[in-house]
């Protein structure tokens, strides 16, 4: 397997706060991937790491969980730190 580019917040972090956040609302992953209009397998590619949502996928998974994509990417402490 190649090795996976970076993915803003890196695409380990960005999957295990997705999965997290999923697990911390109750939401079922076949709920998530029903939501966004794909698969279970697909789904669970971006738990894994194994895939990236596009753009407007990443702003839907946030929508749904009702956090922020900065929170999703694992930016929320750099924001913080910015806050004039």
């Amino acid at each position: 397997m190649a090795p996976s580019r970076p993915f803003l917040g890196g695409v380990t972090m960005f999957s295990d706060r997705l999965n997290k956040t999923r697990k911390e609302r109750g939401i079922t992953a076949q709920k998530m991937a029903d939501e966004l209009q794909t698969g279970i397998r697909n789904y669970r590619k971006y738990e894994s790491g194994d895939a990236k949502p596009t753009l407007d996928g990443l702003v839907q998974i946030a929508d749904i969980l009702d956090v922020s994509t900065d929170y999703l990417l694992c930016r929320d402490e750099f924001l913080a730190k910015h806050v004039d």
